[in-house]
């Protein structure tokens, strides 16, 4: 099933973001936590690919067994950073055949290696340039893309990331997933300037459940999440016992998830970052508001 029709409908709805193994031996311990989480039932789970698409191998793979073995509809991310043309048509090829209908299209992290590399060459530069060749070569794809609440890292300021959003809906974008955020009132306001935009698209908010002390300064360093003072106290307070952080943590994602709910939101994604425990507490949490 395509993601969009999925986000047509009026029922709430959570979904989960699991993401493959770096090395051979880490397979089976990702295939098991990946089915557990298919287990719970969610709407649509993503599979991410990884910077330079280093462990990109392993996505399809997973994809196409939770949407097989499960039937959980899936999303496979697809980077296009320092790839050839013929290299993404050859990703987009097996994408096809593994019967997979979604597709998460980004830039992708530029490894430290290439930051100081001439990209004059490059095939890609931007997402919305694997936007446009999904859309135009390969329209039976559902295409999604990636926002910013708090601004794009190398954005100049907000203004020019939402026109740079813009663009990437109009190139064939379906629906945007956000970057994590920490303090809804920046994703209510965010979601006001890009409606005033012109940007229509369904916008599924992304939560990341903070359930070790040590994720926050990766949250930071990754998308430069704001912190609230409420959730610095919580670290403050439960970051050195690692059992309270922990649930701490996914009180504070559930919290979140409920405010979102209440405000008209209806779908919410969260990275549930390969932890089966997580995902199910969050999920059992909200068990009467999803009606599960």
């Amino acid at each position: 099933m395509k993601i969009i029709n999925l986000l047509q409908s009026k029922l709430l709805s959570i979904s989960f973001e699991v993401f493959p193994p770096k090395t051979d031996t880490a397979y089976e311990s990702v295939r098991v936590a990946t089915e557990e989480i298919a287990k719970l039932r969610p709407a649509f789970m993503s599979v991410t690919y990884g910077a330079g698409g280093g462990t990109s191998r392993y996505t399809l793979d997973i994809a196409k067994q939770i949407k097989e073995k499960y039937d959980v509809p899936s999303l496979a991310h697809l980077t296009c950073v320092s790839s050839t043309r013929e290299t993404v048509q050859s990703r987009i090829a097996d994408m096809k055949a593994a019967g997979i209908q979604n597709v998460m299209a980004l830039r992708g992290d530029i490894s430290a290696d290439l930051m100081d590399a001439d990209r004059s060459a490059w095939a890609y530069h931007h997402a919305i340039e694997l936007v446009r060749e999904l859309k135009e070569s390969h329209a039976d794809f559902c295409i999604g893309g990636a926002c910013y609440p708090e601004v794009h890292p190398e954005s100049e300021n907000q203004k020019e990331d939402i026109l740079h959003l813009k663009e990437k809906v109009d190139a064939g974008c379906e629906f945007l997933t956000t970057q994590m955020f920490f303090d809804n009132n920046l994703l209510y306001n965010f979601l006001y300037k890009i409606r005033e935009a012109g940007i229509t698209v369904p916008i599924i908010p992304g939560i990341m459940p903070i359930t070790n002390a040590n994720q926050v300064d990766r949250a930071i360093k990754l998308s430069g999440s704001f912190m609230p003072r409420r959730f610095k106290s919580l670290v403050d307070k439960f970051g050195s016992d690692p059992d309270a952080m922990k649930q701490a943590g996914i009180a504070y994602a559930t919290d979140q998830i409920i405010d979102l709910y209440a405000n008209g939101i209806t779908n919410v994604h969260v990275y549930s970052m390969n932890k089966p425990d997580v995902a199910a507490s969050i999920q059992n949490n909200l068990c009467d508001i999803l009606g599960k």
